[in-house]
């Protein structure tokens, strides 16, 4: 049983939120809070397993929270719950860095919000049943000298960060190839997020910048708000490589970061040296991308559906006939790493 505590300074997003875990029989809810203070009463007196924490609340606020737990005897893991607002993309980024575990947004239209239910239950159980991301010393990019020969794009949507989570967290820290990371997010919201992979990846993570060079060992998160294109570049010994490029092109099937325009534009690059992944999520991106990257000689794994929360990214795949493999989350990073593994070993060059 999991023991949840509810912070909310609203009465009627503490009833939404109780319904939604009610319904799984293995959440208890232990209390609510309406205050950092309050909160952190109840932290100390009920000893949740997790808190759902909002930001702005009176009194004291969820960032004041995070700092009084740094202090506190009972330590429950944190789940923001960030509006969907450039001053709440600031507010995350900096409960990351002040130690939340992990956030959600809540939808700013009242009869959505209970559409987020089946999510933020899946995001509760990976919280509880997965080990703290450790205090390693954060590595940068720009400690990786190895220009990339091979990629790895993964698109998710709905439901993918826990699911990038457990392959981040399982690929090592040699790995040969340059991974890059395609999450439908708001803008401003996959800059906490890159934060908060580079806690638990043995890679160093970062969000996308115009003109980043792909290394071998490194993590790339596409930044949200335009699309991460993947563009030929050449390394100072000659070597052929991929470099990000920024594009303010029109959204994709309704969203910018596009799978397709990462996975389409990284196939002209990589071609056979090219790993595509397709995690949970909802519509129709991911399926032309990945076709690109079947015809360049590229291989596509989707997750198999009972892992996934959606399967409309992986399902358009499966229609436009690009799948090699179709594998359970907890196989994804094996295959990965064998399939990098031999193309490194033969020598493969982009």
């Amino acid at each position: 049983m999991v023991k949840v505590l509810i912070v909310d300074d609203s009465v009627f997003m503490r009833t939404v939120i109780r319904d939604m875990l009610q319904k799984d029989p293995s959440i208890e809810i232990v209390g609510t809070a309406s205050n950092g203070l309050e909160a952190l009463e109840k932290i100390k007196s009920l000893r949740p397993d997790l808190i759902t924490l909002d930001i702005e609340m009176p009194r004291m606020n969820g960032l004041e929270v995070l700092r009084e737990l740094k202090k506190a005897a009972w330590h429950p893991r944190t789940l923001m719950l960030s509006s969907l607002t450039s001053e709440g993309a600031e507010m995350t980024a900096e409960a990351i860095r002040l130690g939340a575990d992990d956030f959600m947004l809540k939808p700013k239209d009242v009869p959505q919000l209970r559409l987020i239910a089946d999510e933020l239950v899946a995001t509760i159980h990976h919280l509880t049943s997965s080990p703290p991301a450790s205090k390693k010393e954060a590595l940068t990019v720009s400690h990786r000298e190895g220009s990339a020969e091979r990629v790895v794009l993964i698109g998710s949507s709905a439901g993918g960060p826990p699911m990038l989570d457990a392959i981040l967290a399982k690929l090592p820290a040699d790995f040969p190839a340059c991974v890059v990371l395609t999450q439908h997010m708001p803008v401003g919201f996959t800059a906490p997020l890159a934060a908060r992979f580079n806690r638990l990846a043995h890679m160093p993570v970062k969000e996308t910048e115009n003109g980043d060079m792909l290394r071998e060992g490194s993590v790339f998160l596409s930044k949200a708000g335009v699309h991460t294109m993947i563009g030929a570049a050449l390394t100072a010994d000659g070597k052929r490589t991929g470099r990000v490029i920024h594009s303010s092109a029109p959204p994709i099937h309704g969203v910018r970061p596009a799978v397709d325009k990462t996975f389409e534009s990284a196939a002209q690059v990589f071609g056979k040296n090219a790993v595509a992944v397709i995690l949970s999520g909802m519509g129709n991106d991911a399926g032309a991308g990945a076709a690109a990257i079947k015809e360049a000689g590229g291989t596509i794994i989707l997750c198999d559906q009972k892992d996934c929360l959606v399967y409309g990214m992986a399902r358009s795949a499966i229609q436009h006939n690009a799948v090699d493999q179709v594998l359970p989350l907890s196989k994804i990073p094996e295959a990965i790493e064998r399939i990098v593994g031999k193309m490194a070993a033969e020598g493969s060059h982009v």
